[in-house]
């Protein structure tokens, strides 16, 4: 190996230097072994001589080293590689990684693997499952883009693109402190139980339905709040259906079983109390999908659900409606989305309120680079917000951020309807219930107020804000989750 020319580029971060070292490898079993073993998840299967090695030395650390292949590649008319890499030698913000990201997924889109794989050298030198919240995002959207390489073209990466997160199963106790760790879930819980409460006044039977992913922890809470009503709790029915998106969070326990907890802190807080499941429809087994939308759709009529005159009916959507595909529902562009099928049914039913909570973010673009933009900059938040109270190598911040990566891959790594995170901004979900015929209630000053109240538990980034009749979370001002 012959060294012929070391140049150090002050960085602006304190402490980092960078070093551009020129070396020639016939191979990449010629790297030393401890280069080639740094990250052995990230290495590809290359024939092609590598000639350029980016040395980050960071102060009180060892040495981390990426490789990149002939330099004169970065040089083409095809790709502004090469400018970005000059822009960002000298930095690793935000800014830079985003760029970065931006031309793997340009690459990507035009099946130029050979380049993508490139760009990934340089981002596997910047992530870090165990940095700084930028350093920690960039592995998960990292991981992403390798698993869509991998099934772009399946030889030329060493990466096993079945899945890159494996879950395992809460239980009911560990689920209650994963949605405490921050208000992400618990803002929407709070509206929602303080708007339905003052919603159902006067009423001697209530029924709820229930669409959401987060295994009926919202409702102990409300149920508390209802045994203590002036005038004594109403009934309280809650339907829920029997299967919902295969997304984190994960439980150890059927929703029969959940159920039945609830129903024990219901009598143990004298609230008449029932739990409905949805039966599958029979052609649901032979649906390819394991989320049954049609056969869930299917199920939601007055006579299915049992419903009576003198019950108040609320339909609590959070964090669900994103699964519902926003494309239209058959080859005719006229046709409508099963979003909006969603809407109409539930509007026939009638309903007293309906509450909707979901994340802020547009993320329908069929556009891989503009996903990119608007993941990474929204997916900050909850990695930037953990990074305030628990330690880098915490395992509930490990195992929480590892749920976010579950969503990236998705949004990053699929397409067509392998791709069932669709998010779309909270103003828009809103113009999709008017435009079913829904009117639109501000929150009432209670509500704000138990919400501020809640926000007060956790750290001072998070607030929240008024937009029209919605009420909005934010951490530092970025908008995060909307309830309407």
């Amino acid at each position: 190996t012959h060294t012929t020319r070391v140049k150090q580029i002050n960085s602006h971060q304190p402490g980092r230097k960078w070093k551009l070292v020129l070396h020639t490898f016939s191979s990449p079993s010629k790297l030393p072994c401890t280069l080639r073993q740094q990250n052995p998840d990230y290495i590809f299967s290359q024939k092609a001589s590598f000639q350029f090695i980016m040395k980050a030395e960071l102060r009180g650390n060892a040495t981390s080293s990426i490789y990149l292949q002939n330099l004169s590649l970065f040089n083409t008319q095809q790709s502004s590689l090469s400018g970005a890499l000059k822009g960002c030698l000298g930095s690793l913000d935000a800014a830079c990684i985003e760029k970065l990201l931006l031309h793997c997924a340009s690459a990507l889109e035009r099946n130029d693997v050979t380049l993508a794989q490139q760009v990934m050298w340089v981002l596997n030198n910047v992530a870090s499952s165990t940095g700084d919240p930028n350093q920690r995002l960039t592995s998960w959207f990292l991981k992403a883009l390798i698993s869509r390489a991998s099934r772009l073209c399946p030889t030329a990466v060493n990466f096993n693109g079945n899945g890159i997160v494996e879950r395992r199963l809460m239980s009911v106790t560990e689920l209650a402190v994963y949605v405490d760790l921050i208000p992400w879930h618990r803002f929407g819980y709070c509206a929602a139980n303080s708007a339905i409460y003052r919603a159902i006044q006067g009423y001697s039977r209530v029924h709820i339905l229930d669409f959401s992913i987060t295994h009926c922890m919202q409702w102990p809470t409300l149920i508390d709040a209802l045994a203590k009503r002036p005038e004594g709790p109403p009934s309280l029915k809650i339907t829920v259906p029997s299967c919902r998106p295969p997304v984190p969070p994960l439980l150890n326990v059927t929703s029969e079983e959940i159920g039945l907890r609830l129903g024990n802190f219901a009598k143990f807080r004298d609230v008449p109390f029932e739990f409905i499941v949805l039966d599958d429809s029979p052609n649901a087994s032979e649906s390819d999908n394991p989320f049954h939308f049609e056969s869930i759709l299917s199920q939601l009529s007055s006579l299915d659900l049992n419903l009576a005159d003198d019950e108040a009916l609320v339909i609590n959507c959070q964090n669900w409606v994103r699964y519902l595909c926003d494309e239209p529902n058959g080859v005719d562009s006229r046709d409508a989305s099963l979003r909006d099928i969603f809407l109409d049914i539930i509007k026939a039913l009638d309903p007293n309120l309906v509450i909707l909570v979901d994340e802020d973010v547009d993320l329908c673009e069929p556009s891989l680079a503009s996903r990119i933009t608007t993941c990474f900059n929204y997916l900050w938040i909850p990695f930037d917000a953990l990074e305030t109270f628990l330690p880098k190598d915490s395992c509930q911040r490990l195992e929480y951020e590892s749920d976010i990566g579950h969503k990236i891959e998705n949004i990053i790594g699929f397409e067509g309807f392998q791709r069932i995170e669709r998010l779309e901004l909270g103003s828009k979900l809103v113009q999709r219930m008017k435009n079913a015929g829904f009117l639109s209630l501000p929150f009432g000053e209670e509500t704000v107020s138990e919400v501020k109240s809640l926000l007060d538990e956790h750290a001072s980034g998070w607030g929240m804000k008024r937009e029209e009749d919605t009420l909005v979370l934010t951490w530092k001002g970025h908008n995060s989750v909307f309830a309407t």
